[in-house]
């Protein structure tokens, strides 16, 4: 099975709450930098506007890929996970 690599400038969705940031599961936003060797990522999240109104080091299992294409059929079908 191949894994979903998260790279810069991914649009992805949280899969946790993070009620301290105040921001909730589903949110979406964007990788804006890679930390600890791609072990962990900086994700931004904007407004409408595009103002930036938070932005937070996350991990891989709190975050998943949005995808606006068809999947491939080799694609895995699970949240992804470093």
């Amino acid at each position: 099975m191949n894994k979903i690599r998260i790279e810069l400038l991914d649009v992805v969705a949280l899969t946790v709450d993070l009620p301290e940031y105040k921001l909730y599961r589903g949110q979406v936003g964007a990788v804006v930098e890679l930390l600890a060797g791609g072990a962990a990522f900086e994700v931004e999240f904007s407004d409408r506007n595009g103002r930036t109104y938070e932005s937070v080091g996350l991990r891989p299992e709190q975050i998943m890929v949005l995808h606006f294409e068809p999947a491939s059929p080799d694609s895995v079908r699970a949240m992804v996970t470093a």
